[in-house]
């Protein structure tokens, strides 16, 4: 830990109040408060020593996947260390931390991956207190209790009288709270050497893996491969002592302590609890008089020589053994086998496996049973055998090559842990059920084309370049000897082998494309930003909106800017500055269907904030500035509760639903829906919202054509009623990862939402796309998932991406397709808590079939991660935006870039078209001119507007609909009814051979809850 500095409380609180204390001071220090000099006034900020009865820690890091404190927190926008303090002494946390100047955090301990940072490094001012540092982006100033035990150091009973000097190399420490070093062990002949419970994590301590044993109950844990972990109360045959410098790895959560190695484990024993290998059996029972009922001779057996043909239960030796007492024991656990061998060996069974044959010559099994030497135990390396009828037998394992459905070949016995490293990235456990149907099928599942098994009862997953990358080769199949846990015939790889194979199947489980050149598309530089958005939407008259949270920006910026697209060779002309009164982090935005198109956002960050609803009007033309600014009035209009991470949807009767959110930063759960314009009634409450939380912010939710509304969460998803709320259909869970079930897809586990577009005449279900993702490891996602909601027996389908990706963005094109980009490939949103961006962007082309529909597009260089956008604009490309980590390795990212589609980049004609009718009811016929007459295949397309924050493009819909043309004369049929498009503007497009115009914007189902009317006493457009 970081050296705590000691001072008296007199001595801050003198610093602290010194200008308020002059005047106690001019009258006449007394001897007990004052030194020899007075202390000056602050001229400066600075970290206090001591706050109350709390003494300053230092200066640490976010945790690598969560809060560094994580027991109890608050935000408040007039935060001090004092309320800090007050807040978390009494919930009696030993720290207290501080973050983003607004943030407070409690705990007992730090959260695995959380780091000392420079002091200089926690240099925010207090929301409150304008003298203090209260931490900075992904910072926390921490202060310790006075007089309280520091968790990381050891504790009394694991010290000596001498201070112990910080670790400068890796070691393997005696005693791990109430476990001591037992020694290194070897994994069993056959399997694990520790077998009862087991996990595996890329954050393995020591201590998180005495944790689960302890909580398990066992007297063992072991360490192995730097990540996994596994208990038991016995070691199993052929487990032995090894060289304590055989456990040479380094823990994969603590770079300091050891975690075994490849098959070998770092092994402690509870303190106090008896060794079971030392200990002779306990006395067995008084053997039974007979066998159990229908029990008889099968005679006697040769145990091997391709293995133990009863390996499935083997009992501690007995001095009292008896065929009888063998059987019963066998009997009374399940089994339906009994053998005996060489005096005192026991052995169950349900069959014989290993190619076990009868002995003919009975002279093999002459070893007196201890028990009762009238009655043969077997011999050695004979059994004798009693069953309940007949017993099975099989063959030698051998790794199994039929009964896959010609999907899988089998490639041989392969290495693994070269270099310390595994050569297929997807481990899973199956410790009582492995077979090749089980893990090849769960690696198929999530379109993985190589799976591996090893050690009996372990499955891997990855793909062929993982194999070469790995440097794996092939080695003698000898070397692959261990059965499979769940299949006594078949091998399941050995000790660092893998029995492995690969997809051969017709149909590829995925196939990516990767154009070059134009067909790639391109990334380039727009204009020069001034903000750096975490909310950004294109008006009706073609500017963007640009909204910024507060507290990170450029000590100028008010928040809000407007960018004119035709003036971005001229940088003052380009943008205009706007205003909000309340911080727009983690709200919520939609654009109303009003005849004026105005935006609206919903929710912040804290305080008033959480209640914000702000509107802007736009108004100016391309080239010509606006006036009008973002109306708020926190007095006259607010949410009826606060929300942070809200999410906010046009309902089919034109009313604004808001749904879920938390009260403020990382704080209790809102689990409810409101509407606006409010109608009187409370926010209704949703138990599936107070339950996911805090996995299940920003939901993805739109109008479904059966009427119901579509809302996904975490990795949940259900349909409610439009008019009760109540659930109608409870959707299948989602899946996420192959190792893990509770992966999600929204916030903090982020990724993106889109609706697969609807064609006329409309009669198909309505398709979902949802891409990345993480699990709550921070292990993003690389796969997309989809559903049709509304078809009978909806199931979701899962796709892989060529990458993973988390903080995904994704933006429907005028073509039908959809643009997948930005985002990171390891953790999950928030600041910091995620790193290695994903510079490279992905087209998704639904009229492509399943797993074939991605291709592998351009590279940009500039790192989108926390707080990037990506929206179409109305000439076809895709504007990218943002990126805010505040991680200390990527910048705040204010730089404006553009994708262009390869549909413009082709050098293929570009048609245009001018409409006047651009507002129309349902049903409607509105009629259209073409710049030329055409001379490609057309067609027209309606891009819902789009609120674009933390991967939500909130409005997003695509749709075709019906349309005809006579020469350059056109018309095109508004879909028919509020389910297929709820009321709203939409970009609409005419493509010629997949090359759209430049597009407009189009009014579809009027304003029916007339919003133009709403609210009293701001600007209205009417209705």
């Amino acid at each position: 830990m970081k050296a705590i500095r000691t001072v008296s409380v007199f001595s801050f609180l003198t610093l602290f109040y010194s200008a308020s204390l002059s005047a106690a001071q001019d009258a006449g220090p007394s001897a007990s408060t004052t030194t020899s000099s007075a202390r000056p006034a602050p001229t400066a900020p600075f970290q206090p020593d001591v706050v109350g009865d709390y003494n300053w820690y230092g200066c640490k890091t976010e945790a690598s996947a969560g809060r560094a404190l994580k027991l109890f927190g608050f935000a408040d926008d007039s935060m001090t260390l004092e309320s800090c303090r007050d807040f978390c002494d009494s919930k009696g946390t030993i720290f207290f931390g501080t973050e983003y100047g607004r943030e407070c955090f409690c705990g007992n301990k730090f959260e695995k991956g959380s780091v000392d940072a420079p002091d200089s490094d926690c240099s925010m001012l207090c929301a409150g207190d304008q003298w203090n540092f209260c931490g900075n982006g992904n910072r926390l100033s921490v202060y310790i209790k006075d007089g309280a035990a520091d968790p990381a150091e050891p504790s009394a009973s694991t010290t000596t009288s001498n201070a112990q000097p910080a670790p400068t190399a890796p070691f393997q420490p005696d005693v791990v709270s109430d476990y001591n070093w037992y020694g290194c062990k070897t994994e069993a002949s056959a399997g694990r050497a520790l077998k009862l419970f087991g996990f595996a994590d890329d954050s393995m301590t020591l201590e998180s893996c005495r944790d689960f044993c302890d909580s398990k109950g066992t007297i063992f844990f072991g360490a192995e491969y730097g990540r996994e972990c596994f208990c038991g109360d016995k070691f199993e045959s052929g487990s032995v002592d090894a060289p304590d410098s055989d456990c040479s790895m380094r823990c994969a959560g603590d770079e300091w302590n050891f975690c075994g190695n490849g098959n070998r484990l770092s092994v402690y024993i509870k303190d106090g609890a008896a060794d079971p290998a030392p200990s002779d059996p306990p006395d067995p029972p008084q053997p039974p008089a007979e066998f159990p009922e229908g029990w008889t001779d099968q005679g006697c057996w040769q145990d091997g020589p391709n293995g133990r043909i009863m390996p499935t239960y083997q009992a501690p030796d007995n001095s009292d053994l008896t065929q009888e007492s063998c059987a019963q024991l066998c009997f009374d656990r399940g089994y339906k086998i009994s053998g005996t061998e060489y005096f005192r060996q026991c052995f169950c069974s349900n069959a014989i496996y290993n190619g076990g044959t009868p002995e003919p010559d009975e002279s093999k099994c002459t070893t007196p049973c201890e028990g009762d030497p009238e009655q043969m135990c077997g011999g050695a390396g004979y059994l004798k055998i009693f069953s309940d009828g007949p017993p099975k037998t099989f063959l030698p394992p051998v790794p199994q090559e039929g009964g896959l459905n010609g999907t899988w070949t089998y490639q041989g016995c392969f290495e693994d842990n070269l270099n310390n490293q595994r050569t297929l990235p997807w481990q899973l456990y199956f410790p009582e059920t492995n077979s090749a149907e089980l893990c090849l099928g769960k690696c198929a599942e999530f379109g993985y084309p190589v799976a591996g098994m090893e050690y009996g009862e372990e499955c891997y997953c990855g793909d062929p370049i993982d194999v070469s990358n790995a440097g794996s080769t092939k080695r003698p199949e000898s070397e692959c000897n261990i059965v499979c846990s769940g299949n006594g015939s078949a091998i399941c790889g050995g000790g660092s082998r893998l029995s492995l194979y690969q997809w051969t199947g017709e149909t590829p489980l995925y196939h990516f494309d990767y154009p070059e050149g134009d067909d790639a598309g391109e990334y380039s530089n727009l204009v020069g930003g001034v903000v750096t958005p975490l909310m950004t939407m294109e008006s009706i008259t073609g500017k963007v909106t640009f909204l910024e949270k507060f507290g990170t920006g450029l000590a100028n910026s008010t928040g809000a800017y407007e960018l004119d697209l035709s003036q971005v060779g001229d940088f003052d002309a380009a943008w205009r500055e706007m205003h909000v009164k309340t911080d727009i982090f983690c709200s919520a935005g939609v654009i109303l269907p009003d005849k004026a198109g105005r935006q609206l956002t919903v929710g912040g960050w804290s305080g008033d904030s959480t209640y914000g609803v702000r509107l802007y009007w736009p108004d100016g033309l391309p080239g010509v500035p606006g006036v009008n600014d973002w109306e708020e009035d926190n007095a006259r209009l607010r949410l009826q509760q606060g929300r942070w991470y809200p999410s906010a949807m046009v309902m089919s009767n034109g009313s604004i639903l808001v749904i879920g959110g938390e009260i403020g930063a990382n704080d209790r759960a809102v689990p409810t829906l409101e509407i606006l314009p409010p109608t009187g009634t409370q926010p209704l409450y949703m138990e599936w919202l107070e339950r996911t939380d805090p996995n299940n912010l920003y939901p993805f939710v739109c109008v479904l054509p059966g009427r119901g509304i579509f809302v996904q969460y975490w990795n949940e998803a259900r349909i409610l009623d439009e008019v009760t709320f109540a659930t109608i259909k409870t959707l299948p869970n989602a899946p996420g990862s192959v190792t893990d079930n509770l992966a999600g897809r929204t916030y903090p586990l982020e990724g993106t939402a889109v609706l697969l577009p609807q064609h006329a005449p409309y009669n198909e279900p309505l398709g979902v796309l949802i891409c990345g993702g993480a699990t709550p490891g921070g292990i993003a996602l690389d796969n997309c998932v989809s559903i049709q909601p509304d078809a009978p027996n909806a199931e979701w389908t899962l796709e892989r991406m060529p990458s993973k990706r988390v903080m995904t963005c994704m933006s429907p094109l005028p073509d039908g397709t959809y643009l997948i980009l930005n985002g990171a490939k390891q953790g999950v949103a928030g600041f910091g808590l995620a790193d290695n961006p994903n510079y490279n962007a992905v087209l998704y082309d639904p009229t492509k079939p399943v797993n074939q529909r991605m291709s592998v597009m351009a590279n940009t260089t500039v790192a989108r991660l926390y707080h990037s956008e990506a929206i179409t604009l109305l000439d076809g490309r895709v504007l990218v935006t943002g990126s805010d980590p505040q991680d200390g390795k990527h910048p705040q990212e204010v730089r404006v870039e553009v994708f262009t589609p390869p549909y413009l980049l082709r050098g293929g004609r570009r048609p245009s078209f001018t409409i006047q009718d651009r507002d129309w009811s349902y049903g409607h016929t509105a009629s259209f001119q073409l710049g030329a007459a055409p001379v490609g295949a057309l067609r027209i397309s309606l891009l819902g507007a789009v609120s674009s924050t933390h991967g939500n493009s909130m409005g997003t819909r695509t749709l075709f609909p019906a349309f005809a043309c006579q020469g350059t004369s056109c018309t095109v049929t508004a879909p028919p009814n509020e389910y297929i498009a709820p009321p709203g503007w939409y970009q609409m497009f005419v493509l010629e051979d997949g090359v759209p115009a430049v597009g407009t914007y189009v009014r579809i189902g009027g304003d029916p809850a007339e919003l133009g009317n709403w609210p009293q006493g701001f600007n209205l457009p009417g209705i």
